[in-house]
């Protein structure tokens, strides 16, 4: 598999996926996710793999949606590019997906963090959904995955 915005390897029987958009601090666009499903889904169905690692850099886990990306796209490609479908798509993967986060986990990249079955944050990860401090609902479940993954007390922080 070639890939232009990840960074796929094996390393034993973990299948490490690393989101590769770092002059953009991993921001998601639709060909990192297409890129991202495509190479998880390969993993799942390899009787070699156990588990799936995905990572973003030092700086950044992946600081949210592709804002410029969002910018150019029409409200037809929006509503097409909605990133809902493709996190019930990590929750269907038969294998464990751990994230490895480091750095900024915010907006999607917080949402993504939380589709995968585990997370381990490094001290140095800052988990948010700023999207709320403007009045943009995050848009792909984030408020109920929050809630239901760190409790309302903590989600409200």
């Amino acid at each position: 598999m070639t890939f232009t915005s990840i960074l796929t390897e094996t390393r034993g029987r973990v299948g490490l996926l690393t989101l590769n958009r770092p002059q953009a601090l991993n921001a998601l666009n639709a060909a990192l996710l297409s890129e991202l499903m495509q190479a998880l889904a390969a993993f799942d169905a390899d009787e070699a793999i156990g588990a799936m690692v995905v990572a973003g850099s030092e700086r950044a886990f992946a600081a949210g949606a592709d804002i410029k990306a969002m910018a150019e796209a029409s409200e037809a490609e929006m509503r097409e590019r909605s990133f809902v479908g493709l996190f019930d798509g990590i929750r269907g993967i038969k294998k464990p997906v751990i994230a490895a986060v480091s750095g900024f986990a915010l907006g999607g990249g917080c949402e993504l963090a939380m589709a995968c079955d585990i997370i381990v944050a490094a001290e140095t990860a800052k988990f948010g959904q700023p999207e709320v401090t403007i009045g943009v609902i995050p848009g792909a479940g984030g408020t109920q995955r929050l809630t239901h993954a760190v409790g309302k007390a903590i989600a409200m922080e």
